[in-house]
């Protein structure tokens, strides 16, 4: 009898406490993840470092009461890495102009920077929000030299 494995899963998420642990550990599951679905390293790479920025700020900034956990979900769609991150707190992400000697308060500005979409929406049924983002993979180079190139000596 043949054996047969099925494909890998194109959607995951996590649910994690919302402790600065978390972040880390967010990273790991990301970067784990990506792997397993052979997303070219520098779009993980990136996604990596924008999932940190976006747990770091639900951490932070997501004042709920204790207990609470912090989701991050990830879609890989077509050419399209998705990822996002829900926390129970209303308050809106915005985006800030950090000064030189700020210790903090870029991460958006680097999500805005590096990401190809981004945003944030209210969670269904009134509780906290989502901020996403969006990364395109690069297109398949095919295999083989290019038509009509058949110098083998490049």
């Amino acid at each position: 009898m043949e054996r047969t494995t099925s494909p890998l899963p194109r959607e995951i998420d996590w649910r994690l406490p919302r402790t600065p642990r978390s972040v880390g550990r967010a990273r790991s599951l990301l970067s784990e993840q990506a792997r397993a679905w052979k997303v070219p390293d520098e779009v993980a790479d990136t996604a990596v470092l924008l999932l940190s920025e976006l747990m770091t700020n639900a951490v932070r900034h997501g004042r709920v009461s204790a207990g609470r956990e912090v989701e991050a979900r990830c879609v890989l769609d077509g050419g399209v890495l998705r990822t996002e991150v829900a926390d129970a707190s209303d308050a809106l992400p915005c985006p800030r102009e950090a000064g030189p000697e700020d210790e903090s308060g870029r991460g958006l500005a680097l999500v805005e920077l590096l990401a190809d979409a981004w945003g944030a929406r209210a969670r269904p049924y009134g509780i906290g929000k989502a901020v996403w983002f969006e990364l395109a993979l690069p297109a398949a180079e095919p295999d083989g030299p290019p038509p009509g190139d058949d110098c083998p000596l490049r």
